[in-house]
């Protein structure tokens, strides 16, 4: 076995660590902020806190070590967050943390993030970042993998980039096929009625949730969003008529076209609503309302009075109207108001509650208009014969998983057993701390904070663990370590203080686009 030293920046609970000690290194020390993280991190690792570096932006430099590890935080990349990118301050530790990676100069590198990083809207900042490491004089690769073909029922699509300072290294380096033989989610599970040895289909399709033998799916999405076999909406659960399910329907299928709005789904008026089907009057839309399905939505507001002696962020919202008209969803969805943190909703009431605009158009729209959020309280039930489980989160989800399994020979068979035998009796949970550990390849008996809340923070902010095994392992098998002694890695350490100065290690943080950025700027 090789051996080597690495450095586990934004470290988190040290999934990370995991995998590379189980490849032979030895960790030299770690980065990380959270305190929850921190003890988290030193309780498994038997390690103290002194081990810690701390705020990376305060970093001058690090011992020098042979491979550097990141997960770098991934919210202004993420869907989930508001997507700003290097405009958030959390977008801004890639510079941090290439500063560093210059500055120590390691054999190798491994850094990861999420999907998001790589989507089109980013490709700007992702050239830059990849050039940045360039001029840090490193040769790397970008890899776009999810976490299921490595070993973990999980679909987790995530970016690593992976570098040398050598280029022969990069040039042996081979990315791993994905492992035979798929995890699954009864697998993982403490408890089910599902034989765990029963024969593995092959997972439909790359990064998508499965289906069974009968190409069904295998979990069922509560949403009024969507429409599919296994989606169960608002007007399955409430009791609704026929001609009430209908108009549901009529709104679910056409809120995308392009006529209503520019947006992924628009709230209709009761005219668009008409002119689909002329027999819908407003007593109908309003009883909806009342059993909780629909509700109003004021879509569109008119400039009443001037707006000189307002503040600057209602001076900014309303500055986005054209002709005098501001639309809800098209605020809600503007980058500069993003940035600027404007709670458009509040903003907007605010502003027609002094008089200074009014609602010109009201619109209907479902009640429970949130993807993840699901219906009450439930996003998505997955059946133990499972083969995949969404990706893990820190805010936790809505997701569960049935206690028991059903069957089916037809669609309605299907989902009429899944409504008697698990919906309505209840037989259904969230996942378990164990269960969350080994679905990122964690041990079972990881340490964590007893809270549910803590502990899903801290799990669903990790890394995969054999993802970045099988990475790790393939970066050793270049040979970019051989030929190094094993480590003895001392517990003594350096007073930090008199090692990191604080003071600010360059005057400014560079922003993209790459072209701006000048030869030497590290």
């Amino acid at each position: 076995m090789a051996h080597f030293s690495f450095i586990d920046l934004f470290a988190g609970i040290g999934g990370f660590r995991l995998a590379l000690e189980s490849v032979g290194g030895t960790c030299l020390g770690f980065s990380e902020i959270a305190p929850d993280a921190i003890h988290t991190y030193c309780k498994n690792f038997d390690e103290d806190e002194s081990a810690n570096f701390g705020d990376i932006t305060k970093l001058k430099t690090l011992p020098q070590h042979d491979f550097m590890t990141a997960g770098v935080p991934c919210q202004s990349w993420s869907i989930a967050g508001k997507n700003l990118g290097f405009d958030d301050d959390r977008g801004q530790l890639w510079n941090d943390t290439i500063y560093l990676l210059n500055k120590v100069r390691p054999k190798a590198f491994i850094f990861e993030n999420v999907k998001g990083l790589s989507d089109p809207r980013n490709k700007e900042a992702l050239e830059y970042i990849l050039m940045r490491i360039k001029k840090a004089g490193y040769y790397a690769k970008k890899f776009l993998l999810n976490a299921y073909d490595y070993g973990v029922p999980q679909t987790r699509v995530r970016i690593y980039i992976i570098g040398f300072r050598e280029k022969k290294y990069l040039d042996s380096f081979a990315l791993p096929a994905p492992t035979p033989g798929r995890v699954r989610l009864v697998d993982v599970l403490d408890d089910c009625d599902l034989e765990a040895d029963s024969p593995a289909e092959e997972h439909k399709a790359r990064w998508s949730l499965s289906c069974n033998e009968k190409g069904f799916n295998d979990y069922f999405l509560f949403n009024d969003l969507r429409n599919g076999d296994t989606t169960i909406h608002s007007w399955d659960i409430i009791d609704t008529t026929q001609r009430e399910k209908d108009i549901c329907y009529l709104l679910l299928h056409n809120r995308r076209n392009k006529r209503y709005g520019e947006q992924d789904g628009n709230p209709m008026s009761l005219e668009q609503l008409q002119g689909l089907d002329a027999t819908i009057h407003v007593g109908e839309l309003d009883a909806l309302v009342g059993k909780g399905i629909l509700k109003r939505v004021e879509y569109a507001f008119i400039i009443e009075q001037p707006f000189d002696d307002l503040s600057e962020n209602a001076k900014l919202l309303l500055s986005k109207n054209e002709e005098g008209r501001l639309v809800f969803h098209v605020l809600k969805n503007d980058h500069d108001i993003k940035k600027a943190k404007i709670n458009v909703h509040e903003m907007l009431a605010e502003l027609e509650e002094n008089g200074f605009i009014r609602c010109s158009e009201t619109r209907y729209d479902f009640k429970n208009g949130k993807i993840s959020t699901g219906l009450n309280g439930v996003n998505r039930i997955f059946l133990p014969s499972s083969k995949i489980y969404p990706t893990l989160v820190a805010s936790d989800t809505n997701d569960f998983v049935a206690t028991k399994n059903i069957d089916g020979d037809t669609i309605n068979e299907f989902r009429s057993n899944f409504m008697e035998q698990i919906y309505s009796k209840g037989a259904y949970r969230k996942i378990t701390k164990s269960e969350a550990c080994r679905i990122q390849g964690f041990p079972p008996d990881f340490k964590l904070p007893t809270t549910r809340p803590r502990w899903m923070k801290l799990i669903g902010n990790s890394v995969a663990v054999p993802v970045i095994k099988i990475l790790a392992k393939a970066v050793v098998e270049t040979g970019v370590f051989e030929g190094q002694e094993a480590i003895i890695k001392s517990k003594t350490r350096t007073n930090q203080t008199d090692l990191f100065s604080v003071d600010k290690k360059y005057k400014s943080v560079p922003s993209y686009p790459p072209s701006i950025v000048q030869e030497g700027q590290q």
